[in-house]
């Protein structure tokens, strides 16, 4: 309820707002003065009236326009993306924060200008941002800082806290951008033939992600009951992932559309058989130590394997044989690759990569298809040339 407080010939109107994370309460306030020809009974009728409109429109958020940034950010992780984002990408998130609450998290949210947003995004892209490196930050990460802001301010204006979203009108600097490192048909065969020779868990590892560009949570979710060795088709229909918080947890896959089926080839599905035999020896073996989880790939005792030992033991495996390292994902962009090289069209190669849209498939492979695209035009053009030339004349 508000309190009503007079200052001379003015009056001061006091409205209790709750209290901030830190329990302090929040207090708004407002000066309402009477014009001089108005009698007792007036002001004190205008002033009841005021003291109860201003009152509503704290109570309907009013009072949240005077919150800073960093304040209204923590409500909107604790009361927003805790609850509705996957967990990997709520950690990710905070991991941000400290560069983001430093430039903008003192400043008042309905005073943030889009002009002071844009600078701070511009510094991301300038060199030194990086601290660990001295050099600008990745393109990438430019885009999730601006994005963790803007999800921000969407939810403040959901909130009423400010009437629109300032991020609206910022711009993220064109950086320089990386071609997408990827083996070379020769390092392929190379890599598999020395494969050959690894722990069988390792070879059916990295044949079945060349063969089908999972990601890596997809692979490391695989079940045995996703396996149809009698199809030769593999589904993917949960994601392994680890958090600091949480652990190694089984998850949904990132979208509704990574759910999918692929077939592959009889000798993957027969490298695939024994791996399972060497497998059910493995449990036999420890007995009741062992954890049955159904999972493809685990440790020793059965358990989910840990989400970082593949990538460690690629980078040892390309360390010790000479081989460029290039991470898991590498093998994703590969496939891709492959396919998009073999002619096969868009669509289907968003479906068997997993993306919600196939606009998806052709910005991150822009460039693949384009070169695609170009032996196409150049297969015409040399096609039409052959037919356009003249017959010699008889002599």
């Amino acid at each position: 309820m508000a309190t009503i407080q007079q200052r001379g010939n003015s009056y001061l109107i006091r409205v209790s707002c709750g209290y901030d994370s830190k329990g302090k309460q929040i207090i708004q306030s407002m000066t309402w003065k009477p014009d001089a020809n108005m009698t007792p009974r007036q002001i004190e009728k205008e002033l009841n009236r005021q003291a109860v409109i201003f009152e509503e429109a704290c109570m309907h958020g009013f009072q949240s326009k005077a919150i800073k940034f960093e304040e209204f950010a923590e409500e909107w992780f604790e009361e927003y993306a805790k609850p509705n984002l996957r967990n990997t990408t709520y950690e990710r998130l905070l991991q941000l924060r400290k560069r983001i609450y430093a430039a903008i998290g003192h400043l008042r949210m309905d005073k943030i200008t889009p002009r002071q947003i844009q600078s701070f995004i511009n510094g991301l892209a300038k060199d030194g941002a990086n601290e660990k490196t001295g050099k600008p930050l990745a393109p990438k990460t430019i885009r999730h800082n601006l994005s963790l802001i803007s999800d921000v301010f969407s939810y403040a204006v959901k909130m009423g806290v400010v009437s629109d979203n300032p991020c609206s009108k910022v711009t993220i600097p064109k950086g320089e951008q990386k071609e997408k490192q990827i083996y070379t048909p020769a390092e392929v065969k190379r890599f598999l033939e020395l494969l050959e020779s690894e722990p069988l868990k390792y070879r059916v590892f990295f044949n079945l992600v060349i063969y089908s560009g999972f990601r890596r949570g997809e692979m490391l979710g695989l079940e045995w009951k996703d396996v149809d060795f009698e199809n030769n088709i593999i589904s993917v229909r949960r994601t392994s992932n680890y958090t600091g918080q949480c652990g190694i947890y089984t998850d949904t896959t990132k979208t509704k559309h990574s759910q999918r089926t692929l077939k592959f080839p009889q000798e993957i599905m027969d490298m695939l058989k024994e791996y399972k035999a060497e497998q059910d020896e493995q449990a036999l073996k420890y007995g009741d130590k062992w954890v049955e989880t159904d999972r493809l790939y685990t440790k020793w005792n059965g358990e989910p394997m840990q989400n970082g030992t593949p990538y460690f033991w690629l980078n040892e495996f390309c360390d010790k044989h000479g081989l460029p390292f290039y991470g898991i994902h590498s093998f994703r962009h590969l496939f891709a690759s492959l396919l998009v090289n073999q002619g096969v069209d868009i669509v289907t190669v968003s479906g068997a990569l997993g993306h919600s849209t196939v606009s998806t498939t052709s910005n991150i492979y822009c460039h693949m298809l384009q070169e695609a695209q170009a032996k196409v035009s150049d297969a015409v053009s040399s096609a039409l040339n052959f037919g356009s030339k003249k017959e010699p004349k008889a002599s």
